[in-house]
C-alpha cells in the first residue's frame, strides 16, 4: 500500500464494545457481513426437514428479538430467520448512512440474495411493513407469502399518539428529547414504549420487562443509538410523501404475493381505521382484525397471529414437503388454534391481474378477542373468542 492510500473501515470495526445481546432458547444469532452493512441474523432450526423459509423483518426502535415467540409457534412450519436492521439490535450502523425505507428494504434484498434463501414468507411489522411491502412490490420472485402486522403505510389523518414518533425526524428534535430525558431510567422509558405498544401492557411478564431493560440499556450505551431513530423516522415521514410508482400505496397494488394483514382495534400508532384500505390495496389478501392488540400483535397474540399464518400458508398450498400438496386450510398446530374454511373467488373472478382475492369468514382462538375480516374489498366478516396470550416475551417493541 503507497503512502497516499489508507485502509478502508467499515462502521461495523469501530464500534463500542457493550453487553451481548440476549439469545432465547432454540435461537441463535449470527453476523452476516456485505458489502456496505453488517447484519444480525437471529434463527430457530428448522424442526422440519424441507420446511420453507421464512425472513422477519421488526418496526423502529425493535428488533430481531420482536419475533422469538412468533418464530417458536411457526416452529415446524417454516425455517424462520430474523433480521437485525441496520443500526438496530446487533447489527451496526451502515456505511453509507441511508435509513430510508428504501435503504432498509435494500438491505433486506441484498441479505436474500446473498443467502440464496428465496422466496421466502416475508413478515413486516410497522417500518419493518412497509420496508417489506416495497421489497414484495420490487423483487416478487423474492417473496412467497408477505405478512404484516400494523403496517407503516401512509395515513392522512396520523393519530396524535404517533406525532411524538414522527417527529423524531424533524431535525433538532431528538437533541431536544435526549436534553428533556436526560434524567429518565431504562424502566421509565420501557414502561412509556410498552404503553405506546401494548393493547394491555398489563400482559407483560416481570421477567420480559426486566429483558426489555436491559437490551435498552445496552442500546443507550451505542452512540449511534438517537441518530438512527432520528433517521429512520425522518425515513418513514419521507416514504408517506412519495406519489407516484414510488408510493407505499402505489407499491402495495403491485404485490403479487398471498398478504395477511393483522390490524390491532388498540394501536395507538398505525389507525385501525386503514386495515380496510389496505385489504382494498393488496390485491389477494385476508385480513386479521384483533380488538384488544395494539401495535405488536405477534408479540401479544402469537398464537393467534400464528393460526393465521397458517391458513395462509395452506391457501397458498406451502404447507405440504418438498413435491407434496399444501395441506388444507384450517390447520391448527399445538393447540395454537383452528381457523374455518376460507371461501376464494370463483375461478375467473380476477382483479383485473389474474389473480382472485381471498374471502370468507372466519376466526381463531388463542389470543383475546378476535374477530376477521377478509375480502379484498373489504366484504365478509367473522368473529371468534379466546384465552388472551401469556405475554411472556421481550419487549423491545419498536413502530
Amino acid at each position: 500500500m503507497s503512502s497516499t492510500e489508507l485502509p478502508s473501515v467499515s462502521a461495523a470495526s469501530v464500534l463500542p464494545k457493550v453487553a451481548p445481546v440476549r439469545v432465547g432458547e432454540g435461537e441463535r444469532l449470527r453476523s452476516v457481513g456485505l458489502p456496505g452493512i453488517t447484519l444480525t441474523v437471529r434463527s430457530r432450526a428448522a424442526v422440519r426437514e424441507g420446511s420453507p423459509p421464512a425472513l422477519y423483518v421488526h418496526g423502529l426502535g425493535g428488533s430481531s428479538q420482536n419475533w422469538s415467540q412468533l418464530m417458536a409457534e411457526l416452529d415446524g412450519l417454516v425455517d424462520s430467520e430474523a433480521l437485525d436492521l441496520p443500526g438496530f439490535g446487533d447489527s451496526p450502523p451502515p456505511d453509507d448512512g441511508d435509513y430510508s425505507v428504501t435503504g432498509h428494504a435494500r438491505a433486506v434484498i441484498r441479505y436474500l440474495d446473498a443467502a440464496g434463501r428465496g422466496p421466502v414468507h416475508l413478515f413486516g411489522n410497522s417500518l419493518g411493513g412497509a420496508i417489506t411491502t416495497r421489497v414484495a412490490a420490487v423483487r416478487p420472485d423474492l417473496v412467497r407469502t408477505l405478512t404484516l402486522i400494523s403496517p407503516a403505510l401512509p395515513e392522512i389523518r396520523v393519530q396524535r399518539s404517533a406525532v411524538p414518533t414522527a417527529l423524531l425526524g424533524v431535525p433538532g428534535i431528538a437533541s431536544l428529547f435526549t436534553r428533556i430525558s436526560r434524567d429518565w431510567t431504562a424502566e421509565q422509558r420501557v414502561r412509556g414504549v410498552l404503553g405506546l405498544c401494548y393493547g394491555d401492557p398489563g400482559m407483560v411478564t416481570p421477567e420480559a420487562f426486566r429483558h426489555a431493560v436491559e437490551e435498552l440499556e445496552r442500546r443507550l450505551q451505542l452512540p449511534y443509538f438517537w441518530d438512527v431513530m432520528t433517521r429512520s423516522s425522518r425515513g418513514i415521514v419521507n416514504a408517506y410523501t412519495l406519489g407516484g410508482q414510488h408510493g407505499l400505496w402505489r407499491q402495495a397494488e403491485r404485490v403479487l404475493a398471498p398478504t395477511l394483514l393483522v390490524y390491532g382495534g388498540r394501536d395507538q400508532l398505525v389507525g385501525y381505521r386503514m386495515a380496510q384500505r389496505a385489504a382494498r390495496a393488496f390485491r389477494d389478501s385476508r385480513l386479521l382484525s384483533l380488538p384488544d392488540a395494539g401495535h405488536v400483535a405477534m408479540m401479544e397474540y402469537p398464537e393467534t397471529v400464528a393460526a393465521a399464518v397458517r391458513e395462509l400458508l395452506a391457501d397458498a398450498g406451502e404447507l405440504g414437503g418438498p413435491g407434496q400438496p399444501g395441506e388444507a386450510a384450517g390447520v391448527g398446530a399445538g393447540g395454537s388454534g383452528d381457523a374455518g374454511a376460507v371461501r376464494r373467488r370463483r375461478a375467473g373472478e380476477t382483479d383485473g391481474f389474474g389473480r382472485g382475492g381471498a374471502g370468507g369468514a372466519r376466526g381463531s382462538r388463542g389470543g383475546g378477542s378476535v374477530s376477521t375480516v377478509s375480502d379484498a374489498d373489504g366484504a365478509g366478516a367473522g368473529a371468534g373468542s379466546g384465552a388472551g396470550g401469556d405475554g411472556n416475551d421481550d419487549t423491545n417493541a419498536g413502530s
